[in-house]
């Protein structure tokens, strides 16, 4: 088995969107490496390019020019299929709107992709509960989200992307719908996982909380990297604790 030497790297991306007659280009030649285990952000105003760039790096969406690898493998290169794999095995998604399924309960819409896969109901269950156990949802398998807060059902959209345990979690903007100490306590949450799991957290962002917390900070204008700062992980906690108090 030969390793990727990045979780994430993009050589060269480019994305246009039509809108009518005008083309809008989204990305134009981003080149970017993410090592495994890493902690980061991008952030940038709106239109910058950062979702479309996550949804390219999560197979989602295609770029029109360059190479997207991921986990070792050039996206660009996978059919629609391959690529719907490589989503359910190996990265995991965590939306600004929780996108929970409502007539399901917390530990069903968290068991949701290891259903998908085939994986037994007892050992869904028991992967399920242990990682509820770590976020802080213990004792609420069985609500529904509409039972849940809005901090909670976030934490039953984390818990989903964590349970397959895959090798990168993309969250677009999910402290965006939460008050500050709410979001403040998933930051911790999903920073014990990156620490423990060496899963790889790659967000999009306009929050300072997440900024200040993240190990690595990029930032996009106009569908480029006008920065990218790498820092040492107990700083940027520290800058985060102090901020928060």
């Amino acid at each position: 088995m030969v390793l990727a030497e990045w979780a994430v790297e993009l050589k060269e991306v480019r994305k246009t969107y039509r809108t009518g007659p005008i083309d809008v280009p989204a990305l134009r030649g981003v080149s970017l490496q993410i090592a495994a285990g890493e902690f980061a952000a991008v952030a940038g105003p709106s239109g910058s390019g950062k979702t479309t760039l996550l949804n390219i790096i999560g197979g989602l969406d295609r770029a029109d020019a360059g190479e997207v690898w991921v986990a070792g493998q050039n996206l660009q290169l996978l059919s629609s299929g391959e690529l719907a794999h490589l989503r359910l095995q190996r990265i995991g998604f965590v939306f600004q709107t929780y996108n929970l399924l409502p007539v399901l309960s917390a530990l069903e819409n968290a068991e949701f992709t290891l259903l998908l896969q085939g994986v037994p109901a007892h050992k869904r269950r028991e992967k399920v509960e242990k990682l509820f156990s770590e976020v802080g949802l213990a004792g609420l398998e069985d609500r529904r989200p509409a039972e849940l807060s809005g901090g909670q059902q976030q934490r039953v959209a984390v818990a989903r992307a964590m349970v397959t345990e895959p090798a990168l979690i993309l969250a677009d903007e999910p402290t965006a719908n939460l008050d500050s100490a709410t979001a403040i306590a998933l930051l911790d949450v999903m920073e014990h996982l990156n620490r423990v799991t060496g899963t790889t957290f790659i967000f999009s962002t306009h929050d300072p909380q997440v900024m200040e917390r993240a190990h690595r900070f990029i930032r996009l204008r106009d569908g480029q990297i006008t920065s990218d700062e790498t820092r040492d992980r107990q700083a940027a906690g520290v800058a985060a604790k102090g901020d928060a108090v």
